[in-house]
């Protein structure tokens, strides 16, 4: 569930509290679905496309798209936030654009 606000799109969970939160699983599925799904059909459709191209940009662009989600989402309860300031999902999601990167920097050594 999201984090309690008072913007005014916010959403009661009446099966979890009475607080407005933020509707971040809309966002999610706006930025990690609706969004990531056209980049990556841009990408993949041009007549340029070369292969490894999808790996990278779909790394990368998930990891921004889900590090932006947390910052709306409650971290998960077993866990919490790391060092009191990141969640598990905000880290993973570091490694995962990492690891785009180091295709895209090495996508021409590839043959």
């Amino acid at each position: 569930i999201g984090k309690t606000t008072d913007v005014f799109w916010g959403i009661i969970f009446p099966n979890i509290d009475n607080k407005i939160r933020h509707p971040s699983q809309l966002y999610e599925a706006f930025l990690e679905g609706v969004v990531l799904f056209i980049i990556m059909n841009l990408i993949l459709f041009r007549k340029n496309y070369k292969i490894g191209t999808c790996s990278y940009v779909f790394l990368i662009f998930y990891g921004i798209f889900r590090i932006f989600s947390e910052f709306f989402r409650e971290p998960d309860a077993q866990i919490g936030y790391l060092f009191n300031l990141i969640s598990m999902g905000t880290i993973l999601s570091f490694f995962m654009i990492l690891a785009g990167t180091i295709i895209f920097l090495k996508k021409d050594d590839i043959k």
